[in-house]
């Protein structure tokens, strides 16, 4: 096992394996086969045999290997090797960052998020509002959590104002989805920091500049037009039937009913005669049970920014600050620590948000301990994804793909995001294409500065966002929350996606010029 501490911060620093053998096991020709052949046994697997993707990943491993010809004894050490690493890398901030979203969830400081901003801008900004909250709540949720806490609170509000549905959802959308795709602490993001071994404070740094554009184009500016080719406003028929704030305020005492038995909804329910009136703190907040307390919305602000803004400065004093043994660098350098910076913020959650809120202590540490069984598939899938990695390295197909690149000058950037791009549609999972496609172009990351190889990490972020469809789990629940038929949903959420695929990536490009 070798490490290489140099090349990454001590949390994201992976071991690899030794390097492929003197002798490749095969061809180039042959290598290139199983690279194929490995990928496209992990696709079929998963879209048509419906096999998980943790199994499939180990199955798509053995067929690379077989077809390569190592020795089985090889294929498992390789696999077993890029497994250990991954989750030891990835593993413990995937669960710090979900440990500060559901006490995030479970004090009321998201829906006090929401019902902030919301309540206080008119109709013709509430675009803007929703891109935004869905981007601050998107920096530590996981997609899913974040659709499931912001559904009713469009349903809501577009019954309140009488906007269409896509006005206000699709730029909630577009901000999850580009904070899932492109910035750490999201498995996908940190999958690929940590294979490449790139700089995390960097990658996040830049992911924010190309993030917010991003947001902005593929959410309230793409908002306006797919308002057009999917009209559709929330009528009192609605089956959207869960009050605002129900997976917030869990056990709070507050009852479930229908969001449009509110007084005064029933027209603006069914978009005629709607009244322009924005939905008040009141409607957005959850009924509090005995004994709670309503967060601040500073507070859970900074329980969500905090992480984030201790990596910034610590990348930013990096840019400025060469001397690695000055004191103030060394200082910042351990608070912007990854794992540090997610533990502070995971300990600032749990007094302020969760104590703060009235949760005693075994309330507040049951709602620690529920963050990790959700994430316990994710961490595996990730882990098992290193391990693919690793077994395209040890086989030789990285530098065989390394030669070829070469030899055609084909951009980095361009290559891994066309990589991801093409899982991202086989398989529909984003994170199987952003780990498949840091495995196949790692061995071009040597070529590139600091700078470029943070690009690369979002080049193929980007494109494991590329066009959602019907193999995609997120294209399903954005069809049934929404209640869309498939073509709408095709018409609206694959548009949006495609949008922030290709706009993010001409960024990446345009940053790569400049950095």
């Amino acid at each position: 096992m070798i490490l290489n501490p140099t090349l990454a911060p001590p949390a994201l620093t992976i071991a690899l394996a030794a390097d492929p053998p003197a002798v490749p096991y095969a061809g180039d020709g042959q290598l290139v086969a199983a690279c194929i052949l490995g990928i496209l046994a992990v696709v079929l697997l998963i879209t048509v045999g419906k096999v998980h993707p943790f199994l499939s990943l180990m199955l798509g491993s053995a067929v690379l290997g077989a077809v390569a010809t190592m020795p089985p004894g090889d294929v498992v050490a390789s696999f077993l090797d890029g497994f250990g690493s991954t989750a030891g890398a990835v593993g413990v901030l995937i669960a710090l960052g979900a440990m500060i979203g559901k006490l995030l969830e479970d004090s009321g400081g998201a829906n006090r998020i929401v019902s902030t901003i919301v309540g206080r801008v008119g109709p013709g900004r509430l675009p803007w509002a929703m891109a935004l909250i869905a981007a601050i709540l998107g920096l530590p949720l996981f997609f899913e959590v974040g659709v499931v806490l912001l559904v009713p609170v469009i349903i809501l509000v577009a019954r309140r104002t009488g906007l269409s549905l896509m006005k206000i959802g699709i730029p909630a959308l577009a901000g999850l989805s580009v904070l899932h795709g492109l910035v750490p602490p999201h498995p996908g993001p940190l999958t690929a920091i940590g294979l490449l071994n790139a700089d995390l404070g960097r990658t996040l740094l830049y992911g924010v500049i190309i993030a917010i554009p991003t947001v902005i184009v593929a959410g309230p500016v793409l908002a306006h037009y797919v308002d057009r080719w999917v009209p559709k406003y929330v009528d009192a028929d609605s089956r959207f039937l869960e009050p605002v704030g129900a997976g917030v305020g869990a056990g709070r005492g507050s009852e479930p009913r229908p969001a449009h038995d509110a007084p005064g909804n029933e027209d603006a329910a069914r978009g005629h005669g709607a009244t322009g009136s924005v939905a008040t703190y009141e409607d957005l907040e959850a009924p509090l049970a005995p004994g709670r307390r309503r967060v601040s919305f500073a507070a859970a602000i900074i329980g969500i920014t905090l992480p984030v803004v201790l990596m910034l400065v610590d990348a930013i004093v990096k840019l400025l600050v060469t001397d690695k043994k000055n004191g103030a660098r060394t200082v910042i350098d351990f608070f912007g620590t990854p794992t540090v910076a997610l533990l502070i913020a995971v300990l600032f959650c749990y007094v302020v948000l969760g104590l703060g809120s009235g949760m005693d202590r075994n309330e507040v540490s049951a709602s620690v301990g529920a963050a990790l069984p959700p994430i316990a598939g994710i961490i595996l899938i990730v882990a098992a994804g290193g391990g693919f990695k690793q077994t395209l390295i040890d086989a030789g197909v990285g530098n065989v793909i390394k030669d070829w690149a070469t030899g055609v000058n084909i951009s980095v950037l361009v290559l891994g995001w066309l990589v991801a791009v093409l899982i991202r549609l086989g398989t529909g999972s984003a994170t199987v294409a952003t780990i498949t496609a840091a495995g196949i172009v790692g061995p071009l990351a040597s070529t590139l500065t600091t700078s470029h190889l943070a690009l690369l990490v979002l080049a193929i972020g980007c494109g494991s966002l590329f066009f959602s469809h019907v193999n995609d789990a997120g294209f399903w629940l954005v069809k049934e929350y929404f209640g869309l038929t498939v073509g709408e949903t095709i018409k609206s959420w694959s548009v949006m996606e495609t949008v922030i695929s290709v706009f993010g990536f001409a960024l990446v490009m345009v940053l790569s010029l400049v950095v």
